[in-house]
């Protein structure tokens, strides 16, 4: 009403009417906008009727114009044929007719129509209760998002929680790292004072033992001078030896007391000379030379064999030369070769391989010549040694056993046997009386040669590739990469040294001041037995250790190290720069598992897994 007054001419306020018209415009624009939201979400719903429907429309409209033009057409023939007075009743009944035609027609279209919007109702009722389901699952979604999402941030909280944890105990860690590095370096720090301290109580008792001995044979030297003295006393002093018994004519008590003073006198008279002359006969002066003698002997440098002392040269090579060129090669076995080794006097070589023979080789000329086999293994060698002398050999092998050999013998003279699996090395102890062997059975064993049997096993905690010794100590290399060094008077493990991989061999050096292994991680290393620890490491491009048991060396002058590799070629690197100084090559077509320099430094001999050997020199 305010609105038809004010539209009017009536005297309500303006503002009233403005009021009024804003208010019609909201409630207007709501209902514009709920109609438009409900044809949004319902649409969709009747969209396939809608379309049906339509189609059923422009389909009706199609036939309704086609009768349309059939009737037209009747009509005007009728028209043409028929008289003027008939052909309105005709045309009537004709159309009436039609119409009735038409109006079926209509009728079944429109059934079918009927029908089909009955299947369209239900489709869109079965799409309903989709729609409704689809609704349902949405909530529940929803719901399991909702606490999917809760989840989430809890993880979320718990997250940081940890992460701050982590942060602590990142810290503590970093802490204990920084004191156990501390700690070690202290403990390596004492170990080496403490090594240094054995080395210098050694060092006292060696001279406490130089200054007693010095003592003893001035002792000895002082009474044998005394002696000597005595005896040449007694040699110028003249000795009466007639006693008279004219001058006293004792009664009975006297003449018994005289007498047994006379005798008494005569006696002491007589002892004085007979001792004389014993003492200065030339069997003592010989028996005390002897003793002499033979207590040099003892003090001296002897190298004890089986049965005798023998007395060698000490061989010392100046600078040995690096092999450039092959000199020499052939199919030395067979089958593979695992061991190869020069004697002391570089003259005389020896190879050992899975054909269970070793075989000996004279290095004449810069070629190898047969010089006879060794046998008596039944399955594969490992490893060969030679003595000192250069006379016997001693080789480890696949038959849980080692073989002691002397040259001018092909048979072993005997074999030690007490593994449990394969001997992987044996070694001359310096004494040479006794050996050492280490096996596959976790077991180093020492061997009494004489008698020719086991006086000691060490269970060396794995499965053992190499040993070397000296006299009281023993070093072994294991599969679980760990070097230990033993006292054989103890039989406890001294040290450890871990390395990278598994260690396939050990090499003393010849001043017997480091030692070099190899290991499955394709690295040569040198540990300084004085101080430790590892003094170098030696790789190569293409250097691979291709066995379990590839052996590496130093030269006899001590200067270089070599080895073979998978790919068939030997490398020799400067042990005081670290540096390759060459690789050799071109003449092995499998692994390499074993090189020999001899020691004169003249020649180097290595030998692969194919049966090939390869002599090698700087000429």
């Amino acid at each position: 009403m305010a609105a038809t007054d004010s539209s009017g001419g009536s005297s309500s306020p303006v503002k009233v009417g403005f009021n009024l018209n804003k208010t019609s415009e909201k409630w207007k624009r709501h209902i514009v906008l709920q109609l438009r939201r409900r044809d949004k979400t319902q649409k969709f719903m009747f969209q396939d009727v809608i379309s049906s429907y339509i189609k059923l429309l422009d389909r009706s409209n199609q036939k309704a114009q086609i009768t349309q033009g059939f009737q037209k057409e009747a009509l005007g023939r009728a028209d043409s044929r028929q008289p003027p007075s008939t052909t309105s009743c005709d045309s009537k009944e004709l159309m009436l007719a039609r119409h009735q035609d038409i109006v079926t027609e209509l009728r079944k279209t429109g059934g079918e129509l009927a029908y089909q919007i009955v299947e369209l109702n239900q489709k869109a009722k079965l799409k309903d209760s989709v729609l409704e389901e689809q609704r349902t699952s949405l909530s529940e979604l929803k719901r399991r998002l909702g606490e999917v999402e809760g989840e989430w941030r809890s993880l979320q909280s718990r997250i940081q929680v940890v992460e701050g944890g982590n942060q602590a105990l990142k810290q503590t860690y970093d802490t204990l790292l920084k004191q156990h590095q501390e700690l070690d370096d202290k403990y390596r720090q004492e170990k080496v004072q403490g090594s240094e301290l054995l080395e210098d109580l050694i060092r006292v008792k060696e001279l406490a033992a130089e200054n007693m001995n010095h003592k003893n044979e001035r002792r000895v030297r002082a009474k044998e001078a005394s002696l000597r003295k005595e005896l040449a006393t007694a040699a110028k002093k003249a000795v009466n030896i007639d006693i008279g018994f004219e001058k006293a004519e004792p009664t009975d008590s006297g003449a018994q007391k005289g007498a047994f003073r006379g005798e008494e006198r005569l006696e002491r008279r007589q002892t004085r000379p007979f001792r004389s002359a014993s003492v200065t006969s030339p069997k003592i002066f010989n028996s005390i030379k002897e003793l002499f003698d033979s207590k040099i002997k003892k003090r001296g440098h002897s190298v004890s064999s089986l049965n005798d002392d023998v007395h060698l040269p000490m061989a010392v090579c100046v600078s040995a030369r690096i092999p450039a060129k092959p000199l020499h090669v052939l199919e030395a076995h067979e089958l593979g070769i695992n061991a190869v080794k020069f004697s002391p006097t570089s003259k005389l070589l020896a190879t050992g391989g899975t054909d269970c023979i070793i075989k000996l080789w004279d290095v004449i000329g810069g070629k190898l010549h047969s010089a006879g086999t060794l046998e008596g293994s039944n399955e594969g060698i490992t490893s060969i040694e030679f003595d000192p002398t250069g006379t016997k050999v001693l080789a480890a092998s696949y038959d849980k056993s080692a073989l002691f050999w002397k040259l001018d013998d092909s048979a072993p003279k005997f074999t030690l046997t007490g593994h449990s699996r394969k001997v992987t090395s044996a070694k001359f102890k310096l004494s040479l009386r006794q050996a050492v062997t280490g096996s596959a059975d976790r077991t180093v064993k020492i061997w009494d040669l004489q008698r020719a049997a086991c006086v000691k096993t060490l269970n060396v905690f794995s499965f053992c590739s190499d040993v070397v010794c000296s006299e009281y100590f023993i070093v072994s290399g294991h599969f679980d990469k760990k070097i230990r060094f033993w006292d054989s008077r103890a039989a406890s493990c001294t040290q450890e040294v871990p390395l990278q991989g598994k260690v396939t061999s050990l090499e003393i050096s010849p001043d017997h001041t480091q030692l070099l292994s190899c290991s499955r991680d394709e690295c040569l290393q040198v540990i300084d037995l004085r101080m430790n620890n590892i003094r170098k490491s030696f790789r190569a491009e293409g250097f691979k250790c291709g066995s379990d048991w590839t052996k590496a060396i130093f030269s006899p002058d001590g200067s270089y190290v070599t080895a073979g590799s998978s790919n068939g070629a030997v490398y020799v690197w400067n042990v005081n720069s670290g540096l390759l100084e060459t690789c050799l090559p071109e003449q092995h077509s499998s692994s390499v598992n074993a090189v020999s320099w001899s020691l004169s430094g003249e020649y180097v001999v290595s030998v692969d897994r194919s049966r090939r050997a390869v002599l090698w020199s700087d000429i």
